[in-house]
């Protein structure tokens, strides 16, 4: 499955019972990469499962957020791991060679070495912007996507990432910009998924 395009990482309402229907939105808008990001203690099995199956049935992959063990038995297609989530070679072991492991870099060209030697299938960079999610996260700049080319890796950006401010982060070498508050506090989420996607088309 393709590393690319708009990585939707659902809000916390998408963790909710109307959340199928939001999360749905993104995919008709065109999000070609989805994460179940959520914090909430309420979070089910049966619900990941749900979301695994909804992204599927638009031939997209589905990645759980921290939690290897959810990623498993959601039958999820991978699991991004942060700083203090585990190591690449631990989620392996448990999700198999076929699994996508994205790792958060942060702003750190030292951390993504690391991470691409170790394994993993794309590289996540973040904050560009400032983000509502996460006011206090390092900022990161186009330089490091720039110098990540040379890993070898899909790159994805990540932090207030608006339609109006993406082009620069795919010129600069992202394969996909992950966005949350951007499409899911949108009022209409599948054109506001469909605004991020189509800089994808304008940029060959």
């Amino acid at each position: 499955m393709k590393i690319g395009g708009l990585y939707a990482l659902t809000d916390s309402l998408c963790c909710t019972e109307r959340g199928l229907g939001r999360v749905e939105a993104a995919l008709r808008g065109g999000a070609s990469m989805l994460q179940l990001r959520c914090k909430s203690p309420t979070l089910t099995l049966e619900y990941a499962r749900e979301l695994v199956a909804l992204g599927h049935s638009f031939g997209i992959p589905v990645i759980i957020n921290d939690d290897v063990e959810l990623a498993y038995a959601a039958c999820a297609d991978g699991v991004h791991l942060g700083q203090d989530d585990g190591s690449i070679e631990e989620a392996r072991a448990v999700l198999g060679a076929k699994a996508i492991i994205g790792v958060s870099c942060y702003a750190s060209l030292a951390q993504a070495r690391s991470a691409a030697e170790h394994g993993a299938d794309y590289l996540a960079f973040g904050s560009f912007f400032p983000s509502r999610t996460k006011p206090q996260a390092t900022r990161a700049t186009l330089d490091v996507l720039e110098a990540a080319q040379a890993l070898r890796k899909p790159l994805v950006a990540i932090g207030g990432i608006l339609p109006e401010n993406g082009r620069p982060l795919i010129a600069a070498g992202a394969s996909a910009l992950a966005v949350i508050d951007g499409i899911f506090g949108a009022p209409d989420i599948a054109s506001a998924a469909r605004a991020y996607q189509h800089l994808f088309e304008e940029i060959p």
